[in-house]
């Protein structure tokens, strides 16, 4: 079994940040990940058909070395979106120095970026940056930590999390395999990745796994964890998830699925969306949508990420307004299929509509405070088959707006 582990970081890689002068701030704004030898890779992009330089990047070097990468290159303070030709030859730029720097090809360097649309990215400052910061790389916790904070943005804490669990081989022989995450996302998070921050995630093991394999279980990790959360409803130009396994570990875990490695990615991935919606822009309350009796899995999603995206609902919960008719009118419209008349809804435990009407039992005093708790649940069942979503998602509140109002200025 996988059990939580603080800063235990895989074998296998270096970590580094400097301040390459992207940020206003003056804040560290490029990072760093450098496999000690080509990593299997597995990736996952934005939906956005705007699509930031690097991820295009991203995807052709994939292709190019059949999903290997010895270094992950992240700046902070620039997307490198919506730049033409210019932020496809910054990010070819960036690439090539860091090839140059550690004896890599290009095409097994993955650059990220994340910050403002529309700037043209000086790579020339990230180039001039990497011999320096390619001196100071180490693999401890405090390294770990460098690179989770350099590349935040509006965010206002570094995300991270760590598992391990001991794999038994064959013949007995115990080895501990340690699977770690970061990650950057706090506005414009509403992710929809396909297989192929902003929201910026990158999870590493030690153990060995071939890129294929390697897909599989991030897909699945993915579809729990990510595409189940909600911040503001917006989709990034620049959402990437990256998974490396560098196999330091000297355990192959081969072709055949492994439960317990597949319950760690899991685990990061569902520890990192969770903290990337409590670190949402602005944010005073974490909902939890649990929605059962759709009738399908696909409705219940449907009908999740029509709540999680209603101004009047998300607003309602920044004031601890218990308005359960604005749940009914955002079900109402979700384009699942539903039967007004069978809709039951609770604040928790307590029920608030029964039939599609009020709860006799509901008491709005009681509603009210319990949608004060920082974190809180609703409970919806539709009574039209099995499907089900458990969602995570926020209040919108005057704070979003204000940092939202003048972010580029």
């Amino acid at each position: 079994m996988s059990n939580p582990s603080r800063y235990l970081i895989p074998q296998g890689f270096k970590f580094g940040a400097t301040k390459a002068g992207l940020k206003k701030s003056g804040r560290t704004d490029f990072a760093l990940i450098v496999a000690d030898a080509p990593a299997s890779a597995a990736a996952a992009f934005t939906s956005n058909r705007v699509i930031a330089a690097p991820l295009k990047i991203d995807m052709e070097h994939l292709r190019a070395t059949g999903g290997l990468v010895r270094v992950v290159a992240i700046n902070a303070g620039n997307a490198n979106c919506a730049a033409g030709q210019a932020g496809l030859d910054a990010a070819r730029a960036t690439c090539m120095g860091a090839a140059k720097t550690f004896g890599c090809e290009p095409e097994e360097v993955f650059p990220s970026s994340t910050g403002i649309i529309g700037v043209p990215l000086p790579a020339e400052k990230l180039i001039a940056a990497l011999p320096d910061l390619a001196a100071r790389l180490g693999s401890d916790s405090d390294h770990f930590q460098e690179v989770a904070q350099a590349i935040l943005t509006t965010d206002k804490v570094e995300k991270t999390a760590f598992i391990d669990f001991t794999f038994v081989d064959e013949s007995g022989a115990q080895t501990s395999v340690r699977i770690a995450g970061l990650c950057k996302g706090s506005g414009m998070i509403h992710p929809q990745l396909v297989p192929h921050a902003t929201m910026l995630v990158y999870i590493l093991t030690d153990a060995a796994i071939e890129p294929a394999m390697l897909s599989n279980y991030l897909s699945d990790a993915i579809d729990v964890s990510f595409n189940r959360i909600s911040v503001d409803g917006d989709t990034s130009t620049n959402d990437t998830v990256l998974m490396l396994a560098s196999g330091a570990s000297g355990v192959d875990l081969g072709k055949q699925h492994c439960e317990p490695f597949a319950e760690g990615v899991k685990y990061i991935c569902k520890s990192l969306a969770r903290q990337v919606v409590a670190d949402g822009e602005g944010v005073t309350h974490v909902v939890e949508l649990q929605i059962s009796g759709a009738a399908n899995d696909a409705d219940a999603l449907r009908v999740a990420t029509s709540i999680a995206q209603s101004p009047l609902v998300k607003t309602a919960w920044a004031g601890s307004d218990p308005n359960w008719g604005r749940l009914v009118a955002a079900i109402g419209y979700s384009g699942a299929e539903i039967d007004p008349e069978k809709i039951d809804i609770w604040f928790g435990d307590q029920p608030v509509c029964r039939d599609g009407g009020r709860a006799p039992e509901f008491d709005e005093a009681a509603a009210h405070d319990y949608l004060k708790q920082p974190e809180f649940s609703i409970r919806i069942q539709l009574n039209q088959g099995a499907g089900t979503c458990e969602f995570l998602t926020t209040d919108l509140t005057q704070e979003y707006v204000h940092i939202n109002a003048d972010y580029s200025t």
